[in-house]
């Protein structure tokens, strides 16, 4: 029987985290405590407090066309339920959000960027 073969194809362009730290995500040789992601730029976030969290604070994540699949939320160092007034904003946009902890935020951001799907996420601080 012969091992199976791992080949990896090219990368999905746009940034990709190459790293995280106590205080944060390492993209592109930039260390970024809260980061929001498309897939043509990383842009530093000044994240509020979840329990504040407006559609309004993700929306330069969501101006892209087309229209991102959904938004991924990383909720910090634990995962979190984001207000449910923030959910509903975005499911009017047709915009699904898919929260976890920001470092599972991270991962999950590089998987689904590495098939090529259409996406945005917005991670917050590991550390406040």
């Amino acid at each position: 029987m012969t091992a199976p073969r791992f080949e990896s194809g090219p990368l999905a362009a746009g940034p990709l985290v190459g790293g995280i730290s106590g205080r944060g995500f390492q993209i592109d040789g930039k260390l970024y405590e809260g980061v929001l992601l498309t897939p043509q730029a990383a842009a530093a976030w000044d994240a509020p407090a979840l329990a504040a969290l407006e559609a309004a604070h993700v929306a330069p994540a969501l101006a892209l066309e087309p229209r991102p699949e959904f938004l991924i939320l990383g909720t910090g160092a634990a995962m979190a339920f984001p207000p449910r007034a923030f959910i509903a904003a975005l499911e009017a946009s047709e915009i699904g959000v898919e929260a976890m902890d920001s470092r599972a935020a991270a991962r999950t951001w590089g998987l689904l960027r590495g098939e090529g799907r259409w996406i945005a996420a917005a991670l917050m601080p590991l550390e406040k």
